[in-house]
């Protein structure tokens, strides 16, 4: 071979090197690969956000899992505000949560250093169930503290109150104004947004709300339709007492919940009142059981008559608002909008 063939066939390996490395370097960087104990075992793990993880090796390899008791900000983009934030900056804080996670329990932020002595592992146990998007479900408790308690994180339950631990660090946090606290305390988080015309909630979607102080969750239950990039607030709304005495006797005259009406009490009503004045929520509506299971049919009753009689009201004029202030918010995008190329352009 000739020494300029030599050449050129050595320039074109070190160039097919070089591509090859760049794109090492781009799955490298794409796939930031941590240590997690699952069950006593170590695994290399993926985390998308601060709140679960994708198994990258060993027997668990392509599980994902969704992590209990907490739940970070929306990663995908600028959604979510509320007192002196701007959404851009809670997007912030949602990336800090991820990289948090993946950096693992002994990074030192100051230093930007480990410290010496730790593993470098967050560690997780699981009964191995799964949740209704096949993930597993995972407890990892130094990372859920580490997160609520730099305020990368809140506490979330779907049943009852959270985890107090938990609930302690998070209280802590917001005592000393940490991270997505430091401009604001809202008194709910609205963490996912649904809309009417999602065919698979039958025309009564909800939205998400998780509690500041508990880390409960409720359903904001409601009729609305929201278009992409709708910014969906919620009113903390105390009405007089003049439009909680009317709208009681209004309601309790009723026909239509005639039916039912004595199950609720006049501190319910006023509650339903308040929530739904500018929310338009029927979440406080009850939701009757029997042995256990949910009566759908009266469920849907009591929220299409209270829904007919509370709309009723606020036309008519009559629910006059004492005082009200702006909690969280969060824009609307779907599912199939938020990430790439095609998402919102709100989103950016």
């Amino acid at each position: 071979m000739s020494r300029s063939r030599t050449k050129v066939a050595v320039s074109a390996l070190l160039l097919a090197l070089v591509v090859s490395a760049v794109g090492l370097a781009r799955d490298a960087v794409a796939t930031p690969a941590s240590k997690v104990y699952l069950n006593g075992v170590p695994y290399p793990v993926y985390f998308n956000d601060g709140d679960s993880f994708r198994v990258l090796g060993g027997p668990l390899k392509g599980t994902k899992a969704r992590l209990a008791g907490f739940n970070t900000l929306e990663s995908y983009g600028k959604t979510h505000s509320w007192g002196g934030w701007d959404p851009k900056e809670l997007y912030h804080n949602a990336k800090m949560g991820t990289y948090n996670a993946r950096r693992g329990p002994c990074w030192d932020d100051a230093s930007e250093r480990y410290r010496r002595g730790c593993s470098q592992a967050w560690h997780c146990t699981s009964d191995m169930k799964r949740d209704g998007y096949g993930r597993i479900l995972w407890w990892c408790p130094d990372l859920a503290e580490d997160q609520i308690r730099k305020g990368l994180a809140h506490v979330m339950s779907v049943k009852g109150p959270g985890i107090p631990m938990l609930v302690a660090a998070q209280a802590e946090a917001i005592k000393n104004r940490r991270g997505m606290w430091s401009h604001g305390v809202p008194r709910y988080v609205v963490t996912s947004l649904h809309a009417a015309d999602e065919p698979w909630f039958g025309g009564f979607p909800y939205n998400r709300m998780v509690s500041s102080v508990t880390g409960a969750s409720r359903k904001w239950k409601h009729r609305k339709i929201y278009s992409e990039c709708d910014n969906v607030c919620w009113w903390e709304v105390v009405l007089t007492p003049a439009a909680h005495a009317m709208g009681i006797k209004a309601l309790r005259a009723d026909p239509t919940l005639a039916g039912f009406i004595k199950a609720y009490d006049d501190d319910r009503l006023r509650a339903l009142l308040n929530s739904y004045r500018l929310n338009g929520d029927l979440g406080l509506v009850r939701n009757h059981r029997n042995k256990g299971v949910f009566d759908l049919v009266t469920t849907r009753k009591h929220l299409v008559a209270f829904d007919q009689a509370l709309s009723a009201l606020v036309q008519g004029g009559g629910l006059t608002i004492l005082s009200k202030e702006l909690g969280s918010c969060m824009v609307h995008a779907a599912f199939n909008r938020r990430y790439g190329s095609g998402s919102a352009s709100c989103l950016h």
